[in-house]
């Protein structure tokens, strides 16, 4: 019986990421971003989407929650470490890209608003990161 119930959860939070990638997609395109990848996976984690604008890759974090601290606290040193070693595996597989600029951003999908996009919401230097590995 749990596992029936815990397998729809999986399944309702799973539809409502999608939908929330769907809708921070269509932000960014309206930004003038080209979509390079959603859901790049890699052995250092999940980048929700890859998108280009100009000579700057964006590495979006997208997080559906009720508020916007709630999205923005979401995004930890934990995840972000996890994105920014996502990010090299995506240049290093994607080599045409390496010369760009990269920013990393999250765009936050509020119930019944427009999604909030935060450009530069962090930077492969912050202090609070986890060291990352070469």
């Amino acid at each position: 019986m749990h596992r029936r119930r815990d397998s729809d959860e999986r399944r309702r939070a799973e539809a409502l990421g999608l939908d929330a990638e769907t809708r921070a997609a269509w932000l960014l395109r309206l930004k003038l971003h080209a979509i390079l990848a959603r859901r790049f996976r890699c052995h250092a984690g999940e980048i929700d989407l890859v998108a280009r604008r100009g000579r700057t890759l964006v590495f979006v974090e997208v997080k559906a929650r009720d508020t916007l601290a709630a999205a923005v606290e979401a995004v930890t040193p934990r995840a972000r470490a996890r994105i920014l070693a996502a990010a090299d595996a995506f240049v290093a597989r994607h080599p045409a890209y390496a010369d760009h600029d990269r920013r990393f951003d999250i765009v936050a999908v509020l119930p019944g608003r427009w999604p909030k996009h935060l450009p530069d919401a962090f930077r492969a230097d912050d202090p609070d990161l986890p060291s990352r590995r070469a």
